[in-house]
């Protein structure tokens, strides 16, 4: 069977993206991050290429700073992006998200703009399903009902 690629799930990815300036404030920020869904925002340039990340656990382990709401998100982002593109592996990115300890990862096209945010969850939801139809599959094939 056919690698499922990050681009079928771009239903659920692009739902859950959220884009911020990177000279914009932190609250700004944490106003998108209280967001249902919303665990990583994705803090871009003028030209709207991605330049970093800021996940509820950057925003946590910052709050001790007592000039923290005068802070633009590019003084608390993490620049070293790992991220995915449309065309890539599903269980690929999963096993980079569980190797990194990521709950959740941005998809980033060829232009370095951003596209939506891949949940950990939806990796593994989309990957159960797949494995799950390949079952039914192979049974169908072996009890002789063919593929359907």
């Amino acid at each position: 069977m056919a690698a499922m690629l990050i681009n079928q799930l771009h239903a659920l990815t692009s739902s859950r993206l959220a884009v911020i300036d990177i000279d914009a404030g932190v609250q700004a920020a944490a106003r998108l991050l209280s967001r249902p869904g919303i665990g990583l925002v994705v803090a871009c340039n003028a030209s709207g290429g991605a330049e970093g990340v800021l996940s509820k656990s950057d925003l946590i382990r910052h709050l001790t700073r007592p000039t923290l709401s005068a802070l633009p998100v590019s003084a608390l982002m993490s620049r070293s992006v790992v991220s995915c593109s449309p065309q890539d592996d599903v269980h690929a990115v999963w096993q980079t998200m569980a190797a990194r300890n990521l709950q959740n990862i941005p998809v980033i096209d060829g232009a370095a703009s951003p596209l939506g945010i891949l949940d950990v969850r939806d990796a593994m939801k989309a990957l159960f399903q797949q494995e799950e139809m390949q079952e039914q599959m192979l049974f169908n094939y072996v009890t002789g009902l063919g593929y359907r």
